[in-house]
């Protein structure tokens, strides 16, 4: 992800989180067809992040970016 990633969003119902759009979730402008992508926290909880091994940001400790493999 190209854009930061936020860790405990106040109101993730609301956004689309399938890409980096973060689109409203009733005008997904992807155009896939679907519904929207849910955030991780709704479907795993609060520490969701701590099981998928993502560390916050030293900086931003809400939110988080994708580690480049290399």
């Amino acid at each position: 992800m190209a854009k930061p990633f936020p860790l405990k969003p106040k109101h993730p119902e609301r956004i689309c989180w399938g890409c980096d759009r973060y689109c409203a979730a009733d005008t997904l402008a992807c155009g896939n067809g679907s519904g929207r992508t849910q955030h991780p926290i709704e479907t795993q909880g609060e520490d969701w992040y701590v099981a998928w091994g993502i560390e916050p940001e030293p900086g931003r400790p809400h939110q988080a970016r994708k580690q480049q493999p290399w």
